[in-house]
């Protein structure tokens, strides 16, 4: 027999056992309806919901999580939410996220803190997990995270195999096609200023050495810098001073800025003395002067994509099929053939 309703105090927060009488069900049947099992019959259902709508009643997500396994939401894990390509992913589980009603959070994780990082999303409140692994450290929190835990990559296409689902763009055929650009104009070669995660197997570094060595052209040394447009514009001064340099791939796009910045304080014009390409295609790279040469990547999808992929891992689903635009080259005003020597 089903237990008598009693009335919830007035003041107190509803609880499950609440529900449970007003709905003349057992407790656990309000578990199993919190929890969309298949469990339970269509009007015990709709009883229990028209109680947690009466009452206002409303779950504790980390009792929940204890409970019944690891909570229904997804929680990004990232270094950055500022430069563009981690920004852009962000947007896209975000939406995602948004349209499927699903609860998001995010971890900013930084040197210090991967252990407890790891720890954090280790715990069922977690959720599934989304790691944005374009760098060291999003790589040091994969490394490290227990096997059990449910969690997707978005990596860099030559990123280490970790044993996860992980989704990329194709930054090296990119970066190969946008090196491809520069030599088929005529330039000899192409020099390439990288971006921080850029070691020699970073996709971008990569397509760009593939069509150098392919065109049987030289193989210039790859200039680092940081995130930062001080040190593109110092890296790009290096480059002023040299007059073989007539064409630059840059890691993305801020850093085409500086280096732009650099030519122009150094007397150099571009495209007349020095072609550029950017990475990323940002907002208003069509609207610098001259107009950026620059790669279109899929960031929103990339980050709709590894939402779906982390809701199907944390409820054991099949993996989704996997549509992502094409990376582009998206040619305007910063590239031209060399002058006349």
């Amino acid at each position: 027999m089903n237990a008598s309703p009693r009335p919830v105090r007035k003041g107190a927060v509803p609880s499950i056992r609440d529900v449970a009488a007003a709905a003349g069900v057992s407790h656990q049947t309000v578990s199993r309806v919190l929890n969309e099992s298949p469990r339970v019959r269509p009007d015990t259902r709709a009883a229990v919901l028209a109680a947690i709508d009466r009452l206002g009643f409303r779950p504790n997500r980390a009792a929940r999580a204890l409970g019944f396994g690891r909570a229904n939401g997804i929680t990004v894990v990232t270094s950055n939410t500022t430069l563009y390509g981690y920004a852009r992913t962000l947007q896209g589980i975000e939406e995602a996220a948004r349209t499927e009603g699903v609860a998001l959070g995010i971890r900013v994780v930084e040197s210090a803190e991967v252990r407890q990082t790891v720890d954090y999303v280790s715990d069922p409140s977690a959720g599934g997990l989304v790691v944005i692994a374009f760098d060291p450290l999003g790589t040091a929190v994969l490394e490290a995270l227990p096997p059990h835990i449910p969690a997707i990559v978005a990596a860099e296409p030559v990123a280490p195999d970790l044993g996860r689902v992980a989704i990329a763009l194709d930054e090296r055929r990119a970066a190969a096609d946008a090196t491809e650009h520069l030599l088929g104009l005529g330039h000899r070669t192409v020099h390439h200023v990288a971006i921080p995660s850029e070691g020699r197997a970073g996709g971008r570094h990569a397509g760009w050495r593939d069509a150098l060595t392919r065109a049987g052209a030289e193989l210039p040394s790859p200039l680092g810098c940081g995130w930062d447009i001080q040190s593109a514009y110092t890296a790009g001064r290096a480059l002023a001073e040299d007059p073989e340099v007539t064409a630059i791939l840059c890691g993305n796009d801020d850093i085409a800025q500086g280096v732009r910045r650099a030519l122009y304080d150094a007397g150099k014009d571009v495209p007349g003395d020095v072609s550029i390409v950017g990475f990323d295609d940002i907002p208003g790279s069509a609207f610098w002067t001259p107009a950026l040469t620059t790669v279109r990547m899929d960031f929103g999808g990339l980050g709709r994509a590894c939402f779906h992929a982390a809701v199907a891992e944390l409820g054991g689903h099949p993996q989704p099929e996997i549509s992502l635009a094409p990376p582009r080259l998206i040619v305007r005003e910063s590239t031209a053939p060399p002058r006349p020597r």
